[in-house]
């Protein structure tokens, strides 16, 4: 989902834009990124702020998803796990990469190849498991100082596809496409929501209100998706940690949710990229 925003040909255009802001941005963009996409969709939405926002949002959750698990790495290391090791960290993150391409480059050159847009969209999905079980294998059989990020693996697989095959081919394949990830979206939002315990949402508010206000002044916080990760993680560390932090993110995301949206959408209308 994410990997397919980051077609290269785009962000040229607007490069410098891209660059400046993913690494000075503040507040309210750090915070309405990502709820900015469903009003994207929604309203199909197009102009500058449309086509500077997607794959700055891409780029925001790559760099995202590299510092969540680098930290990750080093908070398992406080344990006394061998993950703390700049081998383990930077096979972490670059051994997923190589996958990722790797296998979108051969899948790629299938789909080009393919006749009709449901042959992609099974080469497709068939690919994407694939470079799942190549993931698995490796965790099971090559390496076990550390875990691979399986994120980082769909990420490198879309991204390289979304710049390989012609655009016009891509479009009709993810048109297919989308009710696969719809589907896969309702299966990881409830799995990450059954643990949940609202007591710990209504207990969390001070700490909600920093949580919100440290993550408006860059890029700090990590994702609703990161959530069971890090609860884990601390729970080997520190137990009593583990769901105040769960508390936290959630009621900071539900929060989020609600009034980024609504500013995104006025970003909108006063950009002229939206009707009403």
């Amino acid at each position: 989902m994410i990997g397919r925003e980051i077609i290269f040909k785009k962000i040229a255009s607007s490069g410098k834009q891209i660059i400046g802001i993913t690494f000075v941005q503040f507040g309210g963009i750090a915070l309405a990124t990502a709820p900015a996409l469903s009003i994207v969709n929604e309203y199909h939405t197009s102009g500058p702020v449309t086509k500077t926002l997607i794959p700055l949002v891409a780029i925001d959750d790559i760099i995202g998803v590299v510092v969540f698990f680098t930290v990750i790495s080093i908070v398992n290391g406080i344990d006394g796990n061998a993950s703390d090791s700049l081998f383990a960290i930077v096979g972490m993150i670059l051994l997923p990469f190589a996958i990722g391409i790797f296998v979108g480059m051969l899948t790629s050159f299938l789909i080009k190849r393919s006749r009709n847009n449901v042959q992609s969209l099974l080469l497709l999905v068939a690919s994407l498991c694939t470079s799942a079980v190549c993931g698995l294998l490796i965790d099971n059989y090559v390496f076990h100082a550390f875990r691979l990020n399986y994120l980082l693996i769909g990420m490198a697989f879309s991204a390289t596809i979304a710049n390989l095959i012609p655009e016009q081919k891509l479009a009709e394949m993810l048109k297919l496409y989308d009710p696969v990830l719809n589907l896969s979206l309702i299966l990881v939002i409830v799995n990450l929501g059954m643990p949940l315990d609202y007591r710990l949402i209504a207990g969390a508010g001070l700490f909600t209100v920093i949580y919100i206000f440290s993550r408006g002044i860059g890029k700090i916080g990590v994702s609703l998706v990161f959530t069971g990760i890090a609860v884990s993680t601390l729970t080997v560390v520190d137990a009593s940690l583990a769901p105040i932090v769960s508390g936290i993110i959630v009621a900071a995301a539900i929060i989020n949710e609600i009034i980024a949206v609504i500013v995104a959408k006025f970003a909108f209308q006063w950009a002229g990229e939206i009707e009403g």
